[in-house]
């Protein structure tokens, strides 16, 4: 059958996370670079679609494109390694160290923020004629947005932080439901089918994603944005990124591996 049990699903990310720890340097930032890239043009996409159509919604339906290009590619977000690398530590793997697995978190994150500040640039050249002229209305939108998601936070103080923080947790519970999805199936329709539906659902739902943030506020501040780059990162990726990484880790990878990668013993029946 195409699809797997969540057993054998289950002890596929084990192994994904063994793998992350022992990958070389060099393959961890060129996978975390393209990864950052790819999901920065699929949310370009996405806002175009929306501000075309006048319909959110629609730049929810799409945006997945993105995350199934790059997870089909094999490249790497930082949120996906926040769930899937502890797991070969709690599962014991041999040569598994925090060590490694903090190793893989920094590079990964480092690799997706050069990945999608790239991209930023390069878009930001495509919605200003080369920076020329004022933003088209695409780049307003983005604008906007990081406004909203930096200063909107920060004006409501401690809430807000708490609002941020949980918004990170809620996105990346399905953020990396999205990322077991491609391991439910053998067939690349499969997996990009079992990607589509949280992916969708988190971004539809506007819940914060750490490397989304890491494209959308420096092209907000190519595009004129009034926020500062202190505003982005003490209002929403310090908080975001440790809101993906509890809910991650929480909600996907430790209540799958609980159940299914340590299932509890079945009661004999009496007699």
């Amino acid at each position: 059958m195409d699809y797997l049990s969540p057993a054998d699903f289950t002890r596929k990310m084990v192994d994904a996370g063994e793998t992350k720890i022992f990958m070389g340097t060099r393959d961890v930032l060129i996978r975390a670079i393209m990864a950052g890239a790819v999901l920065a043009v699929a949310v370009c996409f996405a806002v175009t679609a929306a501000v075309q159509t006048g319909i959110p919604m629609v730049g929810a339906l799409i945006f997945p494109v993105g995350f199934a290009i790059l997870n089909l590619m094999g490249f790497d977000l930082v949120t996906g390694v926040f769930a899937l690398v502890p797991l070969a530590l709690l599962d014991r793997r041999r040569g598994c160290h925090f060590g490694g697995l903090l190793r893989n978190w920094a590079l990964v994150f480092v690799g997706n923020l050069i990945g999608s500040v790239m991209v930023a640039i390069m878009i930001g050249v495509t919605l200003t004629h080369a920076f020329s002229a004022a933003p088209n209305d695409v780049g307003q939108a983005f604008a906007h947005a990081a406004e909203a998601r930096s200063v909107g936070f920060k004006e409501a103080g401690f809430a807000g932080l708490i609002e941020v923080f949980v918004r990170g947790m809620l996105c990346n519970w399905f953020v990396c439901l999205g990322v077991v999805g491609a391991m439910l199936s053998s067939s690349v329709a499969g997996k990009v089918i079992a990607m589509w539906m949280p992916i969708a659902m988190f971004f539809g739902l506007v819940f914060e994603h750490a490397v989304v943030n890491m494209y959308l506020f420096p092209l907000g501040l190519l595009m004129g944005g009034n926020f500062t780059v202190g505003d982005w990162w003490l209002w929403n990726e310090i908080p975001v990124v440790l809101g993906n990484l509890v809910g991650g880790l929480l909600f996907t990878g430790l209540a799958l591996y609980m159940t299914h990668g340590r299932t509890s013993p079945t009661r004999n029946p009496a007699g």
